[in-house]
């Protein structure tokens, strides 16, 4: 690989080896979005990874350093999956109501979730049996969470929201880890029906009573 603009190889033979590395990098991903398709995380090998992706080990070990390396990977392709989608958790403007606020925080998750199912509906399997997937889930969540409650409290100090706890934090990781299980298929939330247009119209009013409480309709 090419490191550094000192190198004044032809244009052509510079960038090739940054593609074929893209490529791998990428290979590697999509072979485990693939294999997770089939199997849980924990039967996954570096092996099983590599021969899908066709990559020998050493060189996934260029790129990763395990196969909860590329599961942290696909975690932070989730995340900026996210914040675009929720216009880098832009805060409530004036001509959004707080039920469309509800709608488009849940709204862009459930549409997250599902372009990356089945790695989330994994991870969140896996996440009581595999110390390492929770403390990456754990992670995940925080970001999350170091988005929303700033946006909550803003709106506290606005007089705009009222939420049913002053543990506004508390509350944001309650209502995360309800979302994430809910969307991650959970059946204890989902029923057995699976019915996710129900679910997602019932996390809305969840957040949104839980938030902004009687001054959710105004």
């Amino acid at each position: 690989m090419v490191h550094g603009d000192h190198v004044r190889a032809p244009q052509e033979s510079a960038e090739a080896p940054r593609r074929r590395g893209d490529r791998q990098r990428h290979a590697i991903v999509q072979a485990v979005r693939e294999l997770l398709t089939e199997k849980p995380f924990a039967e996954l090998s570096v092996s099983t990874i590599s021969d899908r992706a066709g990559v020998a080990r050493s060189g996934f070990y260029f790129y990763f350093d395990s196969k909860y390396a590329v599961l942290a990977h696909i975690l932070g392709q989730v995340a900026n999956e996210l914040e675009e989608l929720t216009y880098d958790f832009a805060p409530r403007g004036d001509h959004e109501t707080p039920a469309e606020f509800a709608r488009r925080m849940i709204g862009s998750a459930a549409a997250v979730y599902a372009h990356n199912d089945p790695v989330m509906s994994a991870c969140n399997n896996a996440r009581g049996t595999d110390a390492e997937i929770r403390e990456i889930l754990e992670r995940y969540n925080e970001l999350v969470i170091d988005q929303i409650v700033p946006i909550v409290e803003a709106e506290v100090r606005n007089g705009a929201a009222e939420p049913i706890t002053d543990d506004v934090r508390g509350l944001v990781r309650t209502l995360c880890a309800a979302t994430a299980l809910t969307l991650g298929g959970e059946s204890l939330f989902t029923g057995p029906e699976r019915d996710l247009a129900r679910v997602v119209a019932v996390l809305e009013q969840l957040w949104l009573h839980s938030l902004w409480g009687r001054r959710a309709e105004q």
